[in-house]
């Protein structure tokens, strides 16, 4: 187990092997938000004891683990198909109102994409949205939400970033 402060919050890792005794002597300072990333294999009892702490918290990924694997798909999703993986996911097609993309990592769309996209589902704020036609009414990057702004059209290859804990879409040529 270790607790440390950073920028944005205080980061407790789990390894597996911890006790409740120890969650429970946990002297926590206030004003930043508390994230627990388990690393290792944790049991109930644990698990209770950061209950009782009576402190809100956020689960957050191991550091350090790339999501698994890059999934394509050469087609374009229909309204209605939700496409889920623990990796990226590239779809060489069109992204209809209606459809959703939830990816561990990235979000690539060769293509235009209208319906919904979800980058670093896992909480990796790291991750971004590409698309060679940004169409999408809303976005989400790990726990962030953007919404289009009405009568926005798609203006070229567009990336979808966080930056200073908002969603911000930038032109592809700008990023590289």
């Amino acid at each position: 187990m270790r607790l440390r402060a950073t920028p944005k919050a205080l980061a407790l890792r789990l390894d597996g092997g911890e006790r409740p005794e120890e969650i429970r002597a946990l002297a926590l300072p206030e004003g930043l938000p508390l994230e627990v990333e388990v690393a290792g294999p944790v049991g109930q009892e644990v698990l209770e004891a950061l209950l009782a702490l009576g402190r809100p918290f956020t689960l957050v990924p191991p550091r350090g683990r790339a999501p698994s694997g890059t999934l394509v798909l050469a087609k374009t999703l229909r309204a209605g198909e939700r496409v889920e993986h623990p990796g990226t996911v590239v779809v060489l097609g069109d992204v209809n109102p209606g459809a959703e993309v939830v990816a561990g990592g990235d979000v690539i769309v060769v293509g235009k994409l209208r319906g919904l996209a979800h980058a670093g589902a896992l909480g990796d704020e790291e991750r971004f949205i590409f698309a060679l036609s940004l169409e999408a009414k809303q976005l989400r990057i790990a726990g962030h939400l953007a919404q289009a702004p009405e009568g926005e059209e798609g203006r070229g290859p567009e990336r979808a970033r966080l930056l200073e804990g908002r969603i911000v879409v930038e032109p592809w040529a700008k990023t590289r």
